[in-house]
Order: C-alpha cells, then structure tokens, then sequence
C-alpha cells in the first residue's frame, strides 16, 4: 500500500500564508517550479476585442514554451472565461514521497508549487471560477473547480477554453487513435481529434508534451486546432460534462499537464509526474495486486490450458490467460459471461476451465480472463463474486466504450468494483490511462497502443516509446514464435521490447503455444526478466528511431536496446551500477551466423561500473542487457 512520507507536508511558505483580497490582488500571478526553471505565469487580459480573459504562458529557463493560453470553461448559458476578475489568491508548496505498488520506480517524489486563483465575472450574476496552477520541475498541471453556488446545480460544460498557443509551428508526434499510427507532422497540420499526449519539439534540446491526468468521471480531452489562431491547440472534450453529481465541489476537472524537459528520454523518465495528480492509494491491503509475466491460452481446451501452465512454471511466468471465445461469441450479447460455452468458430474444446483454474493454483500460476465490455456492462456485479469463487485473478477488459463521461465512469467505477473482490485488471482497447493506478493499483496494464498482433513497424513502437508510454502502462501483446515478428524486427528487438515498454504485465507470449516455442538459450532473459522497477534510465533516444532503457530491480539491472531502421552503436556505459562491485553482464544480439531459428547470440562478461559495452544495432534490430552480481547467479 502506497506509503506517504510526510517531508514538509503542504509546506506552506510566509507568502502563502496571505491570501490575497480582490483589493490587493494583482493582475499577475508567477509561479515557479521547484528548481526554479519552469515559471508559469496567469493574468487576466484582453484578446481582442474580447475582454478580461484569464490566460497562462510558460517559460523554461527563461525561453518560451507557451505563449499568452486562453483558459476557462462554458457552461450551458454561461461562458467563464471572458469579462472575469481576479479576486483571491492561495499559494502553497508541498514536498513527499510515495511508493508505487507496481511501477517503474521504487519511490516516486511529489514536489510542487502551486497556487489557486480565484476569478468572477465582472457582470451579474458574477459566478465564481477557481484555477488551480501547480508547477512541478517536470511540468505544469492546471485544472479548473466550480464552487457551489447558486443557479449552476444542475449546469453542463458544453467546452472547456484550455488552450496551448505556441509561438511558432513545430514539429509534433500526432496520432487520432488510441491503436492509431503516429506522423512526425507540423502543429498546423494537426486535425481535430489528436491523441494525448501530444510530444512537442520546441526545439532541438527543448520538448514538450500536452496530456491528460485524473481522468475519472469526466470526458476525456483530446486536441484540436484553435479557430483563427496559428500554432495553438484546444482540449476538446469527447461530450458535455454534467456538474454537481458528486460531493463537494458542483466540478472539478481533470488535470491539464504540460511537460516539459531537454529531451524525449527525460520526458519518458519524468512520466510520473501524470501519476502524482492522483489521488493516494485507495486500498488498504494491496498484497494480492502481483505482476508478472503471461501467455496467452490459445486453443481454449482443458490440455491447452494445463500445457500452458507447465509451460509457465517452466518458463518462470506467473499467469496464464484465457482470451475471447470461451463463455461464446464475444459480440453476441446474447453470450453468457457467467458460463463456461466455447465459441464454435474460435475452439471444438473440450474446455472445463474450473479444472485448468484448480490445476494452476496448485502449480502456483494464475489465471486471467477475457470479458467483452457488453458482457461486463450487462453482468458485472454478478461475474465478479462468481469468479472469485472460481478462483480467478485477473480481468481483461475488451472493447471498453471510452470518451464520453458516462464511459469514463463506468470503466473507473468497475475497477474499483474489481477492486473490492481482488482481482486485478487489464483494460483494453482504445482507452489509455491517466494515471488511475496510483489509486487503485489493480488497473495492472491497458492497451491503447499498436501492439504486435497488428503489425506495426519499429519506427512506430519507437514513436509509442515516447509518446504513448508517457501516459504510463501499456499491454503491447509482444509475439515471440509468430512470423509476424521477423517480418519488422529481430528476436533481440523482441527481448528488448519489454524493458523499454513498461507493463506491470507483460504478455510475452501471444500467439505462442507452448510446443511452438524452442529452448533457445537467450530465452533465460526473459525468464529472470521483472515487469516492475526500482529505478528508469533512458540512455538513449530518440522519437521513433532507436531507445536504449536500463531499469533496475534489486541489485540487477536489465537494458533494452531497440532500433529502426538505420543502423546504430551506442557506447552504453554501466557507471549506474555500485562503486566496488563486480557484476556479470549478459548480452543478447542478433547474430545470422548463430545456428538456431532466433539467430540470438548469448555472451557474458565480467563488469563494473567503469564498464562501457559497445552496442552494435542492425537496421530493425536489437539487443539486450541482463547485468548481475557476479556471486549472485
């Protein structure tokens, strides 16, 4: 369970003592980072001939990142974000520590300024808008809250006025899917309906990207063009948001973040930041919430089932899983979740899963199961203590509905739900995360990315690799036997793979059955492989190109080297591990001179941490790293 550490805990500085009257209260507001290089800056202003228009900029290090963004919200009949005033003003710091349950990082630290401005109209009947700007060194979040007040109890926000002007027309990684393929394009090329988050290059050694953080119960945001604006973007939501159904507040939004950093890699590095803007762990006791390692169960038989589970214990995974077809058509909502009634197109059986489940637990393995979203919608609150007397402990979620506010707290609401019964999720297909797992970390992994069962090129995953996993977790389905592999990549790319995509559950295994897969020995990689982290380096990378990741768990360190498709060498220096140790690192390369169907040639070497490997990547190539204690093998 997530553990906070109470380091000046909402420090709360002599200036932020003083709140500041609509007397006193200056048109300007700055607020700084940390570190001090990222300064955000709100003031009301005009634009136009519209006026009194509450905006933002932001600067790093003194150089533009944002021009002059319109911000505020329109609701049904009225629009907060033109003729407002500045009336009060709260500034606060806050500095802890908090421990994923499973992530890329053992402990993560939560430090920001922020400041909390409240606005009126200027005009009757004055409504009251409040605009919380939080500034951590890794970025810039906003969100906007509505007080209670009279007359807006039932209002809807029909558009939110959160803008990112940029000052010239850079170059941009934009997709319009979560599964969707990225273009390196122009900001004024950029069409309505653009992916979060949105990787930015300010210029050569400054990077920005625009997402999305707490996404419960509200419409997702997406991007588009600003109307008679060049270079500038707008959330657009997926829907109006309909206030004043909760507690507390009539509304508060997600977060709108902004990250800021030199290069791509410390971008991915920085991908906590979305996490922080969520709320604690929500669960108590987390001791069943397990990563691990997968295979997919694809001939959905009672053999199949055992032989993969053997395979698991043999292989060192942790679950098996069980994918569509196995209660019956997975579009038929006639289909009946709660039995075991295979799909006649996709199995002849015979299926007696209660028996593969009993088989697996006494071998100490798992088992997940595929849910289509219309079983999940129709039959939820009766599957969830149905499986658990089965003795399943995992969910996968297929087809969710996402965008609108209804979906959005539907999905969230069941994962809490999975949450009270112990199992652990697995959400796919369009949705991508904002950061939810803080707060229940058995949101294990989700899609919304172009995993391997569709083919995408390297250049593509590599643009995923700074894009889409600044989200956070992505299940990318990596396929190990199947052709389709060595049509895009090499084995060593695929070994690689899951380092440098992180997933709590990494299914290693997709269209693999377990006669199909050789004992070739650079499989050992994937054995002692971990799927969660106590530490993340980007060595090297760039946006659809090539990435070299390190992580650690315990004293080991593994490092996944991918490539597109010019080839590359990187010296990969090994200074991260400990002063006065000797290590042994295992390397992993493709080779065509090596005598198996994988072409992987596996060495090993002493090494310490004045080590530095050359690493030689071959067009659409790849290597892997496992470095280890050397007493500890």
């Amino acid at each position: 369970m997530e553990r906070q550490n109470m380091r000046d805990r909402l420090c709360v500085s002599l200036i932020a003592l003083i709140v500041v009257t609509s007397a006193a209260a200056s048109a300007v507001v700055e607020v700084k980072s940390p570190d001090g290089r990222l300064v955000a800056t709100f003031e009301i202003r005009d634009f136009g001939e519209v006026a009194g228009c509450p905006c933002y900029r932001l600067e790093y290090l003194g150089r533009p990142v944002l021009a002059e963004s319109r911000l505020g919200l329109e609701l049904d009949e009225t629009v907060l974000s033109e003729g407002m005033t500045l009336v009060e003003q709260t500034t606060s710091q806050s500095d802890s520590t908090w421990k994923p349950v499973c992530g890329e990082r053992a402990e993560i630290r939560d430090r920001y300024n922020q400041v909390v401005i409240s606005l009126k109209e200027t005009r009757a009947p004055n409504r009251v808008l409040s605009v919380t700007l939080r500034v951590y060194d890794e970025g810039l979040a906003f969100c906007y809250t509505l007080p209670k007040q009279s007359g807006l109890e039932n209002a809807r926000v029909k558009r939110e006025i959160s803008e990112f002007r940029f000052r010239t027309n850079h170059k941009v990684w934009a997709t319009y899917a979560g599964q969707g393929r990225y273009e390196r394009i122009r900001l004024s090329e950029v069409k309505a309906g653009c992916e979060r988050p949105l990787v930015v290059e300010v210029a050569d050694d400054l990077y920005a990207a625009l997402a999305e953080a707490r996404l419960v119960d509200y419409a997702r945001m997406k991007f588009a063009p600003v109307q008679g604006v060049a270079n500038a973007l707008e959330g657009r939501l997926d829907g109006e948001v309909v206030c004043g159904e909760g507690d507390g507040e009539l509304l508060t939004t997600p977060w709108r973040v902004v990250m800021v950093a030199p290069s791509p890699g410390r971008l991915l590095e920085n991908n906590f930041l979305i996490l922080n803007l969520n709320e604690p762990c929500a669960i108590r006791d987390t001791s069943w919430i397990k990563p691990g390692k997968v295979i997919r169960e694809v001939s959905l038989t009672t053999a199949g089932g055992k032989a993969c589970v053997d395979f698991a214990v043999q292989r060192g995974l942790q679950y098996v899983e069980y994918d569509a077809g196995w209660y019956g058509p997975e579009y038929d909502p006639n289909s009946d979740a709660r039995t075991v009634t295979l799909d006649p197109k996709r199995s002849k059986g015979p299926l007696d899963l209660q028996e593969v489940i009993r088989y697996a637990d006494e071998k100490g393995i798992g088992i997940i199961v595929y849910v289509n979203h219309l079983a999940l919608e129709k039959q939820l609150d009766e599957l969830l203590p149905l499986y658990k007397q089965w003795g399943v402990q995992g969910i996968k979620f297929g087809f969710v509905n996402v965008g609108s506010q209804r979906w959005t707290r539907w999905l969230h609401d069941a994962i809490r739900k999975c949450a009270r019964h112990q199992f652990m999720v697995d959400v796919h297909d369009e949705y991508r995360p904002t950061g939810y797992s803080r707060t229940y970390p058995n949101l294990m992994t989700v899609e919304g990315i172009y995993g391997d069962e569709t083919r995408p090129t390297n250049d593509q995953t590599l643009a995923y690799a700074f894009t889409r996993m600044l989200a956070g977790q992505a299940d990318n389905t990596v396929c190990w036997t199947d052709p389709r592999v060595v049509q895009n990549s090499t084995y060593a790319y695929q070994l690689a793979k899951p380092v440098v995509l992180f997933s709590p559950w990494q299914f290693l295994f997709w269209y693999d059955r377990p006669a199909s897969v050789e004992d070739t020995p650079e499989l050992e990689f994937y054995r002692h492989l971990p799927t969660t982290w106590d530490d993340t380096r980007v060595l090297h990378g760039r946006i659809g190109e090539y990435a070299v990741v390190a992580r650690r768990k315990g004293q080991e360190w593994f490092v996944g080297c991918m490539n597109a498709k010019e080839p590359q060498t990187f010296d990969v220096s090994l200074g991260f591990l400990d002063e006065g140790r000797r290590y042994t690192a295992h390397t992993y390369w493709d080779d065509p001179t090596v005598a198996t169907r994988t072409h992987v040639r596996v060495e090993s070497r002493p090494a310490d941490r004045k080590t530095t490997l050359r690493v030689a990547l071959p067009a659409n190539g790849g290597q892997a790293i496992w470095v280890e204690p050397a007493m500890g093998r």
